[in-house]
């Protein structure tokens, strides 16, 4: 835990010089973004200094600043720990989210008289020893392999308590009849045997990979001299197996060890970050990631922020950092290096080669996704006799329950894909009752009026949900409006999913298998989708404002900040006066709290 204080922006000259955590708050009581700083009245002061060059971003980021939080640790290390674990508990729209390392394989040693070696996404301490997280499911499994061919470890779930074997509870199954397994559960092989086995398996996943050799070696060397050469093969390929394993991730020098490396590759929008993790003399973890970049940061805070994640999903507490940026005034916990020679140096190359690789699959994919788009784009065009490239689509959807709250969506599609920064919702303002046409005709009026006072460009395509009735009221508005016909506008019935033009009395049908016909199919959806969402919100805000209207001292300021932090009645109602009070302070949540245990006691 820390201690929190807060801050109005025209406060802040009075922020300590010290280490610390910030975080902004906007007008509603949302975080919107978390930052580290080693001085924090420096580092917050500079978002409001006006000679500073910021970027449209951060410009508004700024404006939405209502409160600053702050939280003072005792070095900058610790602020960046903090920051680390707010941004993923948080997630403020205004930061880089990180993914969690719940997703991550592990490999598990259980906790049982003859272990097992089982593969898990699941981390639970006192279920036994856990190596890992791996960077991939392929990564792992080679190595389960590896320890499979070398020992015999049992696979089944049986209980092998010294009670079960004794009452002679179990029969040997197939694996002990192939020689995967010495037969435990009845008593063939002694725990001190398969314990050893278990030790040997336990220091490869731990990436010691000398002292199995080592035993290994010693075991042949005997054999040999007992003239049991079976034996010795057997321990000579097991020994080459080791070999070869070793050899696909030996470093250059192979007294290189515990040394973490990280490479960083950026661009104006994204930057792609390496980590290795080297260990007696092998990589045993590789990784890249991308990050969108949201407040122009430098890569020196994206490596950093980046760093810190990985290394604590893959638990690693060494102080020797390999990185290709210069890292000024880095957490005294960290030791950066930037090498310019020798093995190191071919370590960070190595490094950048898998960062650089990582960006060119993302640019190549980002490349097939846009060759695509054109393709299905180009195939609408054919399939409704287009005259231009349909890159800007737009479709209106409006949605009523019994006639209440009649509500509209607008999605806009560019190049194929969803805008949302263009989707726009629609109060229907000027029908009375359940008038779907005369709704349809209002809100496209609205839509393209606006558009054409303000001079902005129309889309290439109209689409409509619904058939010929909603079509005919949306080409009424063009009409209006003198724009019919400058705008190919069409229809599709849901039922049968018919395309209907205007003026034509039969509809189009297009191949079900076509692309062309899915990209309507998911605007017609997209739309339906926020229009229900939309509908909900109201008719939900609407039932919630009704309960706190009639509640003495709140007023519609007051429910419009609790709607915007807890969404539902429900969530309200389950607030603890400590959450309300941070949001609308300590009379108003005592005011709610109150009012609704006397409504529940009625």
């Amino acid at each position: 835990m820390y201690d929190a204080v807060f801050f109005k922006p025209q406060d802040i000259n009075d922020l300590p010089q010290l280490p610390g955590v910030y975080k902004f708050h906007n007008s509603s009581g949302v975080i919107i973004y978390v930052g580290k700083a080693k001085n924090l009245k420096n580092r917050v002061t500079s978002y409001f200094n006006k000679s500073a060059n910021h970027n449209r971003k951060t410009i508004r980021l700024v404006r939405e600043i209502e409160k600053i939080e702050i939280a003072i640790v005792n070095s900058e290390f610790d602020a960046l720990l903090l920051e680390n674990s707010l941004i993923k508990e948080l997630q403020p729209k205004y930061n880089i989210l990180l993914k969690d390392d719940k997703s991550f394989p592990y490999l598990c040693i259980t906790n049982e008289p003859f272990p097992r070696i089982i593969s898990t996404r699941r981390r639970i301490a006192r279920n036994g020893t856990y190596f890992g997280p791996y960077a991939s499911v392929r990564a792992m499994n080679n190595v389960l392999e590896l320890i499979r061919k070398l020992y015999t470890i049992r696979t089944c779930k049986l209980n092998l308590s010294d009670q079960n074997i004794k009452a002679g509870k179990f029969k040997v199954c197939l694996e002990y009849h192939i020689g995967n397994c010495k037969g435990p559960c009845e008593g063939l092989q002694k725990h001190a045997e398969y314990q050893n086995d278990i030790d040997q398996a336990a220091e490869i996943l731990k990436g010691n990979l000398n002292i199995p050799k080592q035993h290994f070696k010693e075991n042949m060397q005997k054999a040999a001299e007992q003239l049991n050469f079976e034996k010795a093969q057997s321990y000579k390929e097991k020994l080459e197996l080791l070999e070869k394993f070793h050899s696909k991730s030996l470093v250059v020098n192979a007294k290189l060890t515990d040394i973490d490396v990280c490479s960083i590759i950026s661009e104006d929008k994204y930057a792609f970050v390496n980590y290795m993790r080297i260990k007696n003399g092998s990589i045993n973890v590789t990784k890249t990631i991308e990050l969108k970049k949201k407040l122009d940061e430098t890569d020196q805070e994206l490596l950093l922020l980046a760093l810190i994640e990985l290394r604590k999903i893959y638990e690693s507490n060494t102080n020797e950092i390999l990185t290709n940026i210069d890292i000024t005034n880095p957490p005294e916990t960290f030791h950066f290096i930037k090498p310019q020679i020798g093995d190191k140096k071919k370590l960070v190359e190595m490094s950048l080669k898998n960062a650089l690789f990582f960006k060119k699959e993302k640019l190549n994919q980002n490349e097939s996704s846009k060759i695509k788009e054109l393709r299905v784009l180009k195939q609408l065009q054919s399939d409704l006799r287009l005259k231009e490239l349909p890159i800007k689509i737009e479709c209106f959807d409006n949605s009523n329950m019994q006639g209440t709250n009649p509500t509209a969506s607008m999605v806009h599609f560019k190049n194929g894909r969803p805008k949302k920064s263009e989707y726009r919702h629609y109060h229907v303002k000027t029908v009375i009752g359940p008038d779907d046409f005369a709704s349809m005709t209002e809100i496209v009026g609205r839509r393209y009026k606006r558009l054409v006072e303000e001079q902005q460009e129309l889309p290439n395509l109209i689409v409509i949900d619904g058939g010929k009735g909603q079509l005919s009221a949306a080409v009424k508005a063009l009409n209006k409006l003198n724009l019919y016909g400058n705008i190919p506008i069409i229809g599709i019935a849901k039922r049968l999913e018919e395309i209907y033009f205007p003026e034509d009395p039969y509809p189009v049908h297009i191949s079900k298998k076509s692309e062309s016909l899915k990209l309507l199919q998911r605007l017609r959806d997209e739309a339906h989708r926020f229009a229900i969402t939309f509908h909900r919100q109201i008719r939900s805000k609407n039932s919630f404002t009704s309960e706190l209207e009639g509640i003495e001292g709140i007023g519609e300021k007051t429910i419009d900040q609790l709607l915007a932090h807890f969404k539902s009645v429900k969530k309200i109602k389950e607030a603890s006066f400590e959450k309300l009070s941070t949001i609308i302070g300590n009379s108003k949540a005592e005011q709610i709290i109150k009012a609704f245990k006397q409504k529940k006691e009625d």
